[in-house]
């Protein structure tokens, strides 16, 4: 049995954060772990309220769960402040202690909710930064990746630029730049760490009109982290989450009163 673990925010909803990912997991075949950073109150509509976990019991989390079972993989979504982020940091030193070889680690970088409210203080960007140092993919959106690199991502160039930064600047292993936000068709680009060098390989996406829908971005870093759980090499790993994600968003299920949720085989 693989294990995927998840390092993220709770959405009463369900619909995103760690409860969406822990969804994925099951789809996809692994089994999933959860530690929590912090308790949202929210609807469908906008996020209420975030309460950071203490950042000293998601340390215990860490490192209590860490010591008994290591995880083929790791999803780090939401982590809310400085202190929580620089305690996960801090937690994830067991992961080298308890595997006699790298865990993949899949980093959501998780900025903002969709109706603006920071889900990540400014001053806990760095650590994030460093933690995507550490990871074999980071999935951010076009506004993130802008934020994170500061290129003007309006063009594919700039796209390229920002994705360049990911990987070359802050030591990402690759990064998946997503073109939901964008005018057109929604094309994804894969930036990854090749010979020395950067390699870029722009994926087609196709337009899938639902109305708004709550956590594809969860959904997709979750399902990467699966792939890599089971196995699968990073660029099958990212294939195959962009077709389930699609495959769900088509599907997609209107509940409460604003936003419809991924259905999941």
């Amino acid at each position: 049995m693989r294990v995927a673990l998840s390092i993220a925010g709770s959405d009463p909803t369900g619909g995103a954060g760690l409860q969406a990912d822990l969804q994925v997991f099951r789809a996809l075949g692994v089994h999933g772990a959860g530690v929590v950073t912090a308790l949202t109150v929210q609807d469908t509509e906008r996020v209420h309220r975030v309460l950071p976990v203490f950042p000293s019991v998601v340390l215990e989390q860490l490192r209590v769960l860490l010591r008994d079972i290591t995880p083929d993989a790791v999803k780090i979504g939401m982590l809310a402040t400085d202190d929580v982020a620089r305690n996960v940091e801090l937690g994830l030193h067991e992961l080298g202690r308890a595997s006699s070889s790298p865990v993949p680690i899949a980093i959501d970088p998780v900025l903002w909710a969709s109706d603006g409210t920071p889900l990540l203080e400014r001053r806990g960007w760095g650590v994030l930064e460093d933690l995507i140092g550490r990871a074999a993919i980071v999935t951010p959106n076009l506004p993130e990746a802008e934020a994170l690199s500061g290129s003007d991502v309006s063009t594919e160039e700039g796209v390229e630029a920002a994705a360049s930064g990911l990987v070359a600047n802050l030591g990402a292993q690759a990064a998946l730049v997503t073109g939901g936000h964008r005018d057109g068709p929604p094309h994804d680009l894969l930036a990854v760490r090749e010979g020395g060098g950067v390699v870029f390989h722009w994926l087609e996406g196709e337009r899938i009109d639902r109305g708004p829908v709550h956590g594809t971005g969860c959904a997709l870093t979750s399902a990467i982290a699966a792939g890599l759980a089971r196995g699968k090499p990073l660029r099958e790993a990212v294939a195959s989450a962009r077709r389930f994600v699609a495959s769900a968003l088509r599907r997609a299920d209107a509940r409460g009163k604003r936003a419809r949720f991924l259905v999941y085989d």
